[in-house]
């Protein structure tokens, strides 16, 4: 009998419970795989909180992993026993040790990209894939702000809208993050809890504002973050991890410069077969190219992901997250 992380109710991280579970043989369609590495995200909090509902409780949460393909369902002729395999994305079930998901959601990891890599990297690189390049055409010469500058998709943004040529300027919390974003490429660093971040992207850009802002935090960051654009730029909202942005009123983006507002998902910008794959290849390609590094800086045991979560609310990780089965 294998293990896997069930919740039964929403709430803390004290729902997370560490049970027996047996994924049963793949259907038509399904693969069964054999993790080695699992994603922590914090859509994995959105989720465990209730803040996204999940279809229905009990559930495996999760949207990442990567591992080896032990199985096939009928009708799956794009797998093989023995495939090394990676994923973002619903359905949930990714905390554990073994799951079924739907073979046309996997992509096969090149040779030259570990399965803990990936299962640090392809929700977070996949999301930084669709910012760049699909919310906003990122080239060279674009300025752009970024939350959360050291977090899982901060660190890879920033390094591949460097790669890309952009001036990228970064929210964090510590000097010590300012650090690791300078490291990752970003070319200006705001300590949030000790300056206006609005009044100093008007200093770095000399009063013109940036191009587009990449804006995961949500509640805290929003109505500020609008401030820091250029007559029409775009503002990309992509998470809430401080909470959800508060309504208001669609004429404000018109009398701060004609702004463009959008509230992406990967699940959306992936949704098709071939979108999925351009994603990942242009994911593995600035991976494997050494354009983006990938930062796995926490590691925890599957069992302990309680404490997982718990650090991440709490803002104590960096860059990516990984549970070990």
């Amino acid at each position: 009998m294998t293990h896997a992380i069930k919740i039964h109710k929403t709430g803390g991280p004290e729902v997370l419970s560490w049970e027996e579970y047996e994924p049963g043989k793949p259907g038509p369609g399904e693969a069964r795989i054999i993790h080695e590495a699992i994603g922590l995200n914090f859509i994995d909090v959105y989720h465990r909180t209730g803040l996204y509902p999940l279809p229905a409780l009990p559930v495996v949460p999760g949207l990442e992993g990567a591992g080896r393909v032990e199985s096939v369902g009928a009708g799956v002729t794009e797998f093989v026993k023995g495939d090394r395999v990676a994923y973002a994305g619903i359905p949930p079930g990714a905390y554990a040790e073994v799951r079924c998901i739907p073979a046309h959601r996997l992509v096969k990891l090149p040779d030259a990209i570990s399965t803990h890599d990936a299962a640090g990297m392809m929700l977070q690189g996949m999301t930084a894939r669709y910012l760049l390049k699909g919310c906003f055409d990122v080239t060279f010469g674009t300025t752009l702000l970024i939350h959360a500058a050291s977090g899982g998709v901060g660190s890879i943004l920033c390094q591949w809208a460097n790669h890309l040529g952009a001036t990228t300027i970064g929210t964090v919390g510590s000097p010590e993050k300012a650090d690791l974003a300078r490291k990752n490429g970003c070319t200006h660093t705001i300590l949030y809890q000790q300056e206006d971040f609005a009044t100093a992207v008007k200093g770095i850009t000399n009063g013109h504002g940036v191009d587009v802002v990449y804006d995961s935090v949500g509640q805290a960051t929003f109505l500020k973050s609008l401030d820091c654009l250029r007559p029409m730029g775009v503002m990309v909202s992509f998470g809430q991890s401080s909470g959800p942005v508060a309504p208001f009123d669609i004429s404000l983006l018109g009398g701060k410069g004609s702004l463009f507002l959008t509230r992406p998902s990967l699940m959306h910008y992936t949704a098709a077969r071939e979108a999925l794959l351009a994603h990942a290849r242009d994911l593995f390609n600035v991976v494997i190219s050494g354009a983006v590094r990938i930062n796995i800086m926490q590691e925890y045991a599957l069992k302990d992901v309680a404490r997982a979560h718990e650090d991440l609310e709490g803002r104590k990780t960096k860059g990516s997250t990984i549970l070990l089965p």
